[in-house]
């Protein structure tokens, strides 16, 4: 996966050389390029932000050199591409094959902005099944809307939140979102089968937390690794595993309780929700705790 991030701060992007994602551009399954976006300005303070019309505070980022940037980066990474003989499986392209032309391949262009879709573990799934992504993020008050719409008519744009706050600049969401999407390509993990236990993980149990973990010695400082993990059998240690979920999802995330539905869990599954606290109620279709029902 070709993935290009611009920015006016190039720096802050130096966790993409450590950790699993430094591990992955090393073996050559990520290609990672940082472009500093005060390279595509035109003045000698290399300015990219300018007030907002309409009045109000705070500074918004200029037209001029992001669209020159993008303009960049779609020719730079094109070219590399092409000449990897890249097949692209899932990415867009441009040109009219009828008229002559030859298709040439686009990224998704991927803008964090508090403003945006949900970053999911499902969106990771979805952005991993590209090969080309690119990264950018705003500073001040944003990038000037143009910028956005313009894009759109070239290349996929999902404009995309981790979380419902505001940060001083996109690149720590670029940073989020490259580790969620990076340690779902294939050899990335050491282990293929990591990421299939995730919180969020796809399936028919995606609104499920992972339950706690545990690791040798079996006692430290007084506490013991729960019984049924030293047990070997591999059936009570699955279902000790699931139900801890039940009960830490319900503790941390109970939003998440209300989308799970009945015929996803076994008679002693729902037995064990019971004991919970959890009931299913046909009626609104959806299970409910006890305080849900003291509380109507």
């Amino acid at each position: 996966m070709r993935i290009d991030v611009v920015t006016i701060f190039p720096e802050y992007l130096e966790p993409l050389n450590v950790s699993l994602v430094g591990k992955a551009r090393a073996r050559g399954q990520l290609d990672v390029h940082l472009h500093d976006l005060r390279s595509w300005t035109t003045d000698v303070h290399r300015t990219v932000d300018d007030t907002p019309y309409g009045g109000g505070p705070g500074m918004v980022m200029k037209p001029e050199p992001w669209g020159a940037a993008l303009d960049a980066v779609l020719a730079e990474g094109a070219e590399a591409l092409a000449a990897d003989g890249d097949a692209a499986v899932g990415d867009a392209a441009v040109g009219d094959a009828a008229d002559g032309d030859v298709a040439v391949q686009v990224p998704t262009l991927v803008v964090p902005t508090p403003s945006g879709r949900p970053f999911t573990q499902e969106l990771a799934q979805e952005l991993a099944g590209r090969s080309w992504l690119a990264f950018a993020p705003a500073r001040y008050e944003g990038i000037d809307r143009r910028v956005i719409e313009e894009a759109a008519t070239r290349m996929p744009v999902v404009e995309a939140s981790i979380g419902d706050y505001v940060l001083a600049g996109g690149e720590v969401a670029v940073l989020v979102m490259v580790e969620a999407i990076a340690r779902l390509l294939p050899g990335v993990l050491g282990n293929a089968e990591s990421h299939r236990d995730d919180s969020f993980a796809p399936g028919a149990m995606a609104d499920l937390l992972e339950g706690p973990v545990y690791t040798k010695p079996a006692e430290w400082r007084g506490r013991e690794v729960p019984e049924v993990l030293l047990s070997g059998h591999h059936g009570k240690i699955a279902r000790w595993r699931r139900e801890q979920a039940f009960a830490r999802t319900l503790a941390h995330r109970p939003d998440l309780v209300a989308r799970w539905q009945q015929g996803a869990f076994d008679k002693k599954e729902r037995e064990a929700l019971s004991v919970l606290g959890l009931r299913w109620d046909e009626e609104q279709g959806r299970f409910r705790t006890t305080a849900d029902a003291v509380e109507e």
